[in-house]
């Protein structure tokens, strides 16, 4: 069997052990929220949204709700017509729920709709009891520790869901008014930076000596509250880049990966899809678009096996494991089921799971995210071989940590062509204020520890864990290039190719996906990271691509995925307006 336990899988004995409690999820509701990507965030919150859906579904009448008693009928929510509850309560989808069931919660692929009226059969009581209680059988857990208020604000904002339209729209179009005056705040304290400031071209660079004290500001809860793009506003590259949409009408488009032929692979998460894209129209858009396999559970990851230019599978990292599907050059659909690889830590928490190859194929690499923003692994099991890079042989796949303290590079892991070296793009925790701790772009060290949750940045002790594990201070390795804290870093590539000037050549691209812990929005960008044509980096970056974020402050597009086109154009996933940006060099 080729699949082993998450819990066979050891850390280096300087990596503590661990036990955890039962309930753990994405979301902390006093202000901890695990950076979902949003698309991101499949917590157990979310199964509750999902296995509440379903019950509504299955039920012509509701009779009884989960055998809810009699007497939660007569239950009111005590902020039952309160605008500002259903509004809290709308905050709190938005960041974590919205990318599954959708905008206006009308569920997507295998996500079920939470506005098909169904609702309207459930009293408020029952819905409070439910979420409560919990149901063990089926997987929902107690929420009873949560506040009671935030639990009334849940049941009211899912109530708000079976209103007729009119009144729903007055919550689902709340913030979203287009060309809004722009957003007045304090200018940022250089190095650090918001929307507003980011520039096609303009450099920067953050290094240690730079970091607050934690808490110097207060931590926000700004998550983006998507917009549709304005006909007038395109993405905004350096001169003499041109930016076109390639390819559009997507469903949550993440992963992007060039297979050797030249086809462009495509996840699209949340509809458990792999779509590919061939050949270049005058237009700048694919001549042809297939859908290669369907039915995944949030496929993210994707990698070509063995490397070179005859592959024989394509591998894919899912939340739960790695399959692989056959694959030949010009394959435009499976020609084959997945097999099953080996099983991947699936506690809740980050649900992303980026995969790589070494260069001489003995390697494969897989990134798994924390489960929480900062829970302790020694008394919480569920980040047991979580924040880890874990390594395997591709073809006997017992997995073995390769590094560990990376609080989330599921969102990308590479390996640079010209060292050979695993390169890692990492979420870092969130809650300490505005400018901390910073995201960070690195090559990785077998063995190195990067500091999560007890330190961070070299010998920077989190606050919320003082006085542990004084004995991995000396060990923190500090990341080659730091970001703006809260960007959300995602997916980067190598510049392999030669239609960009010849000093973008092996310099790196990132998607940052944007922030939700800082008071004024930074990140909906991507950056370039200069690598000197030495494979290294000397912690600078530079805004590349950026107007995804309107003068008012909302929102229209997120970067995700990224890869270089055959032609040499950049290819950019955008989550937020379902496309892909093509970016190529026209000249001077």
């Amino acid at each position: 069997m080729l699949s082993r336990t998450v819990s066979q899988i050891e850390k280096p004995e300087s990596q503590p052990g661990a036990s955890k409690s039962q309930l753990v999820c994405c979301l902390d509701w006093k202000g901890n929220v695990m950076r979902s990507i949003k698309p991101v965030c499949y917590s157990r919150f979310f199964l509750f949204l999902v296995l509440l859906s379903a019950a509504l579904a299955a039920a012509e009448v509701n009779t009884a709700f989960h055998d809810a008693p009699d007497s939660t009928k007569n239950v009111k929510n005590p902020y039952e017509g309160r605008h500002a509850a259903v509004l809290a309560g709308h905050q709190l989808y938005n960041r974590n729920c919205r990318s599954c069931h959708g905008r206006s919660a009308e569920g997507t692929g295998n996500v079920p709709s939470l506005v098909d009226g169904k609702l309207e059969s459930v009293m408020p009581g029952e819905v409070f009891w439910f979420i409560t209680k919990g149901d063990k059988d089926s997987g929902m857990p107690s929420w009873a520790k949560l506040p009671e208020k935030e639990r009334w604000q849940l049941v009211a904002y899912v109530k708000s869901l079976g209103l007729p339209q009119t009144s729903h729209h007055v919550v689902s179009t709340h913030a979203m008014d287009e060309g809004g005056p722009a957003l007045k705040a304090p200018p940022p304290t250089p190095p650090f930076t918001d929307f507003r400031y980011e520039k096609p071209g303009t450099v920067r660079k953050i290094t240690v000596n730079d970091l607050p004290k934690p808490y110097a500001t207060q931590s926000a809860e700004n998550g983006p509250d998507l917009v549709a793009r304005p006909e007038n506003v395109w993405p905004i590259a350096p001169p003499g880049f041109k930016v076109e949409q390639y390819a559009t009408g997507l469903d949550n488009p993440r992963t992007l990966r060039t297979a050797p032929n030249g086809d462009i692979f495509l996840t699209e998460s949340q509809a458990g899809r792999i779509r590919v894209f061939r050949g270049l129209t005058n237009d700048g858009t694919p001549e042809l678009s297939a859908v290669f396999a369907t039915g995944l559970k949030r496929p993210y990851g994707l990698a070509f096996y063995p490397p070179g230019p005859n592959p024989q599978w394509l591998y894919v990292g899912s939340t739960a494991e790695i399959v692989r599907f056959p694959y030949h050059n010009g394959d435009l659909k499976a020609t084959g089921v997945p097999q099953h690889i080996v099983d991947l830590p699936n506690t809740g928490g980050h649900w992303t799971r980026a995969v790589a190859f070494s260069q001489d194929g003995k390697k494969l690499f897989v990134a798994v995210g924390s489960a929480s923003n900062v829970n302790d692994p020694d008394t919480h099991p569920e980040e047991k071989n979580r924040a880890d890079i874990l390594v395997c042989d591709p073809n006997n796949c017992n997995l073995s940590v390769y590094a560990y303290g990376i609080r989330n590079a599921g969102g990308g892991i590479a390996v640079n062509p010209q060292t050979g070296e695993l390169w890692c793009s990492v979420n870092e925790r969130d809650a300490l204020g505005d400018n901390l701790v910073p995201d960070y772009i690195t090559h990785v060290r077998d063995g190195g520890f990067y500091g999560w949750p007890w330190w961070y940045m070299g010998g920077h002790q989190d606050p919320r864990q003082q006085g542990k594990h004084p004995e991995l201070n000396d060990k923190v390795i500090t990341p080659d290039v730091l970001l703006q804290p809260h960007n959300a870093s995602l997916e980067f590539t190598f510049y392999d190719s030669s239609q960009f000037p010849s000093e973008y050549k092996g310099d790196i691209f990132a998607s940052e996906h944007g922030s939700w812990n800082k008071a004024v929005r930074a990140g909906y960008e991507v950056i370039r990271v200069p690598l000197h044509q030495s494979g290294h980096a000397s912690g600078e970056y530079e805004d590349f691509l950026t107007g995804f974020v309107l003068p008012d402050g909302n929102v229209w597009g997120r970067p995700v995925g990224i890869t270089i086109a055959p032609d040499g154009s950049l290819l950019v996933s955008d989550d937020g307006s379902s496309s892909i940006w093509r970016v190529s060099y026209r000249g001077k």
